[in-house]
């Protein structure tokens, strides 16, 4: 009807977990897209999965109590959590992105409404989890009998102790005994219980001396002179609102019933809480003698102690900590720190530049960022205080730097290091001496010059492609390709992150073919995955058709010495992945120019034979080449660096305990510079939506991607070939037409994948090349955000692909079909192109959805199998590259090499001005080839089959 619609509720059926079900379900959850290969992970699987990290989080914390619960006439122990201040704002904003469907479930009648509150379901649920987790921690303690209710215990505190230890917290034991336990439990808990659900909150501010104006010109610091720990109470509701604490003792003080509290309430809130900061901090004990504690008086020392430890405890414990501005400004910053001061040595005759030079430095000590003498830092030393007033500001200093920084300023000779390891300082990749803080280096001359390079405040210089090099560089491909050539010719590693279509595979080929023109005659190592094998062949011989290619792969490949002899006469060498640690030995007898690796993610993982194998090749310079921004993955940034630049990032276990934890573990923002800082210089990373590069680039992107066959692929066209060629021998006319056309689209399934040849529902991963393929570039599509079309024009291979690719993803993968109603379809284009957390991926068949359909949500256009009609295909790029697309259009078109797919595709590029004319009508005009022809057209070349 056309009236108003009504709503209704419907029935779900669900699965009731235990606890420690829903734990170990949650755990698998953390951080992943699907559970297993098929099943996605919902969003309140993922909400409740961080809510287990929450409640592990504290009790890992230790932030839980025994406690009893009396639930009517029964008695139950349990382990209550405890929030602190932090905690519950962590739980607060937690119970605000809780999703509607975490808290639509109904009771078990299904009749009682879903939880109302989020915060309250959001407690329900942590405080479960902190009692299982806490039960479970030491298995070896667990006691689960089939019925404690017949065990006897010494005393109720016995059996609430057993109970806490149990699987079933019911406590057994005489009603009026148990009933006095629970007034117990809760009078020893209360203390806590006021803190937690008390309004106002106990502070505890550091105040530093005020020196004369004489003894801050004098630069020293009055070791007797007393510092201040102010108690003052705050406002849970309005943290602005502070009053002393000296207030809550004077009766005559106005300023408590700003507070909303009373006096009493008052007075027995701060007497508690003093009482459990005593316990962190002796001093605050020792006031609480005093009949109105509010604060107490401490030396520099004490001050100290209380910065750098005492304040840290106070904040974790739930109180307020306020520390002077400088320190929460510069906190351990206002330290003693070195600068390196760097002369460039004098050039040689010929030339001599290189990272390996030594070069003399003298060091630059400061204090606060102020620059400090000898003898000031003796000075310094003789107070022998942790905070010192230098020039009217505080700060921290350390007696062992100090010393640290005398003894290097009294060398008497220069300090010396390479250029590498100035580099290393400057970027913050090696630490100063004994550990103190390092600010960087200046330099002069050529070094100055390389440092200021590296950090990008001085210009590259511009070089230009060779005049063999046979195409047109756009703007940011010249900039990309000198940034290569300038760390290679340095011999640092370098790392192109380029967006997807950019031209990496360019970039690359123009600085190998610039420096084979340069009287370099050895070869350069490319290793890459064996899907894109073919393509790196093909580009080699579009754009640098005067370099040598060799393609190491197969079981007839050449090794050892003939391998050696073979590699001398090429430029470059191509082969995957697969083979690299099998053909190590021999790999590492070579002397390599350069070594590249292409799809760079296929190392991150540093314990792999392949990553291994990569980092224990030699070569001058090393290019790491990846669509994805490897900062992205900092687990993973170490495998890529030490490949690029050994030692930059120390060793594995540095780098987790400088970067990793801080980062993932702490959100270090701090670390997270540090570690952008030392690898930004050898990182390009561009993406197609920065405005110096949308200008370079056409609005359609055209590129031919060259897949190889899998074994089972190349053995079934065979077999198809075989079979065909018997066949045509004695056919004629219509009857050969209809075999050949039979043969094609057989040939193509075989292409596509083996599955759909074979109509057998078999299994689909690691069968086909171009899947493969395809699946490799949409892991980086999602992963930015973009949107993709995949055309086939088979409806069997589409119900494949959305099938493979909604497992793989573990998201939605539309597929638009003949046997879609208009409705589904516009349905289905209205979810595509809306914002949001809509589908990203389109599958459509040729002939359904290569017309009439505004695509512009998708910027990128796969054919997975080709039509060789090129006005069908440009019909079916146009349902993205049409009016209203806003961003370039990049166009995917798949082949088999070696295959009927390559040579129809280069026939068809051979006669470009006439390709309409001659293969207008579809594939009719292959018909009209002679059986010799044909045989030539679908031979199977070597170089189809990946390794």
């Amino acid at each position: 009807s056309r009236g108003k619609p009504k709503l209704a509720a419907w029935a779900v059926t669900a699965y009731e977990l235990k606890i420690d079900e829903t734990v170990n379900l949650l755990c698998s959850c953390v951080r992943r897209r699907t559970l297993i290969q098929g099943v996605a992970i919902g969003d309140d699987l993922a909400y409740w999965s961080e809510a287990l990290r929450f409640a592990g989080g504290l009790v890992a914390g230790q932030q839980y109590l025994p406690q009893v619960i009396m639930d009517g006439q029964e008695f139950h122990a349990k382990w209550e959590a405890i929030f602190s201040a932090e905690d519950t704002e962590r739980l607060t904003g937690l119970a605000q992105r809780m999703p509607p469907v975490a808290r639509a479930m109904s009771g078990s009648d299904s009749t009682s409404p879903p939880a109302s509150n989020p915060l309250d379901l959001l407690k329900r649920f942590v405080g479960h989890v902190v009692d299982y987790l806490v039960r479970s921690s030491n298995p070896d303690q667990l006691c689960f009998p089939k019925s404690r209710k017949t065990v006897s215990f010494d005393s109720v505190h016995d059996a609430w102790l057993h109970a806490l230890q149990s699987q079933e917290s019911l406590i057994y034991g005489d009603a009026s005994e148990l009933s006095q336990l629970w007034g117990q439990v809760r009078e020893w808990n209360r203390p806590i219980a006021v803190t937690n659900l008390s309004p106002i909150r106990l502070c505890f501010r550091l105040e530093e001396p005020s020196l004369p104006e004489n003894i801050q010109k004098n630069r020293r610091a009055v070791l007797d002179e007393n510092w201040q720990i102010r108690y003052l109470i705050q406002s849970c509701n309005d943290p602005s609102l502070i009053i002393p604490a000296l207030d809550a003792w004077n009766p005559k003080a106005k300023t408590t019933a700003a507070l909303k509290t009373n006096r009493s309430a008052l007075k027995e809130y701060l007497l508690l809480s003093l009482g459990q900061a005593g316990g962190i901090c002796p001093r605050i004990a020792e006031s609480l003698k005093s009949a109105q504690p509010g604060g107490y008086t401490l030396d520099p020392v004490s001050a100290y102690d209380f910065l750098t430890e005492k304040a840290a405890l106070l904040q974790q414990s739930g109180f307020t900590v306020m520390l002077p501005g400088w320190w929460t400004r510069t906190g351990a910053k206002a330290r003693i720190s070195l600068k390196a001061n760097a002369k460039s040595p004098k050039l040689q005759a010929s030339g001599g530049l290189s990272i390996g030079r030594i070069v003399e430095f003298d060091w630059e000590v400061a204090l606060g960022g102020e620059k400090l003498s000898l003898a000031e830092l003796e000075a310094l030393a003789k107070l022998k205080s942790p905070l010192v007033q230098l020039r009217g500001q505080w700060v921290e200093v350390n007696a062992d730097e100090i010393q640290a920084a005398i003894d290097s300023w009294k060398k008497k000779e220069s300090a010396k290091a390479t250029v590498g390891d100035l580099i290393k300082m400057a970027i913050g990749a090696k630490d100063a001496p004994r550990g103190l803080q390092f600010e960087g280096v200046t330099a002069t001359g050529w070094v100055g010059n390389l440092l200021k390079q590296l950090e990008g405040s001085a210009p590259l210089e511009q070089l230009a492609p060779a005049d063999s090099f046979n195409g047109t560089l756009r703007p940011y491909q010249a900039r990309g390709f000198s940034w290569l050539a300038f760390l290679a010719g340095w011999g640092m590693g370098a790392c192109l992150a380029d967006d997807m279509g950019l031209g990496k595979t360019v970039q690359t080929l123009v600085l190998i073919q610039r420096n084979r023109e340069s009287n370099e005659d050895r070869p350069v190592l490319l290793v890459c995955p064996t899907t894109v094998v073919n393509n790196w062949q093909k580009e080699a011989a579009r754009f640098t058709p005067e370099l040598p290619v060799l393609v190491h792969h197969g079981i007839g490949r050449n090794k050892e010495e003939a391998f050696k002899k073979q590699v001398r006469a090429n430029a470059i060498v191509i082969m995957s992945y697969g083979l690299l640690h099998r053909d190590l030995k021999f790999l590492q007898e070579v002397d390599w120019a350069g070594l590249v690796l292409d799809e760079a993610q296929n190392i991150k993982n540093p314990e792999t034979k392949q990553a291994k194998a990569a980092r224990s090749l030699k070569a001058d310079y090393r290019i790491a080449l990846t669509g994805t921004p490897v900062e992205n993955n900092v687990g993973d940034l170490w495998s890529i660096m030490e490949f690029l630049n050994p030692n930059f990032l120390g060793t594995q276990t540095e780098f987790k305990r400088r970067f990793f934890v801080p980062i993932q573990a702490e959100h270090s923002h701090v670390a997270a510079e540090r570690l952008k800082r030392i690898t930004g210089p050898f990182v390009l990373r561009r993406l197609k939506t920065d405005k110096s590069i949308i200008s370079d680039l056409p609005e359609k992107l055209e590129m031919k991607v060259m897949c190889p066959l899998t074994k089972e692929q190349a053995s079934l066209y065979t077999a198809v070939v075989r079979e065909t060629e018997e066949a045509l021998k004695s056919s004629e006319g219509i009857q050969r037409k209809g075999l050949v056309l039979a043969t094609l689209s057989k040939l193509k399934q075989v292409c596509n994948h083996p599955a759909q040849f074979l109509k057998d529902n078999s299994s689909i991963p690691g069968r086909s090349g171009k899947l493969s393929r395809l699946t490799e570039m949409l892991e980086e599509i999602i992963e930015v955000g973009e949107k993709a079309l995949v055309f086939s024009q088979f409806a069997e291979m589409g119900k494949l692909l959305q099938k493979y690719l909604m497992e793989t993803f573990g998201r939605e993968a539309l597929f638009l079909h003949g046997g879609v109603t208009k409705i589904q379809r516009d349905r289905m284009v209205e979810r595509y192109q809306s914002d949001g957390d809509g589908p990203s991926i389109f599958i459509l068949s040729l002939k359904a959805g290569g017309t009439g359909l505004n695509l512009t949500a998708a910027n990128h256009v796969f054919h997975f199998d080709r039509w060789w009609n090129p006005a069908v295909e440009n019909q079916a790029t146009d349902r993205a590259f049409r009016i209203g697309q806003t961003r370039n259009v990049q166009v995917h078109k798949f082949v088999c090499a070696g295959t009927l797919e390559e040579k129809i595709d280069d026939m068809i590029e051979q006669k470009k001005e006439i390709a309409e004319n001659v293969v207008g009508a579809g594939e009719g005009w292959i018909t009209e080839l002679s059986n010799k022809d044909l045989k030539e057209l679908w031979k199977l070349h070597k170089e189809a089959i990946g390794d």
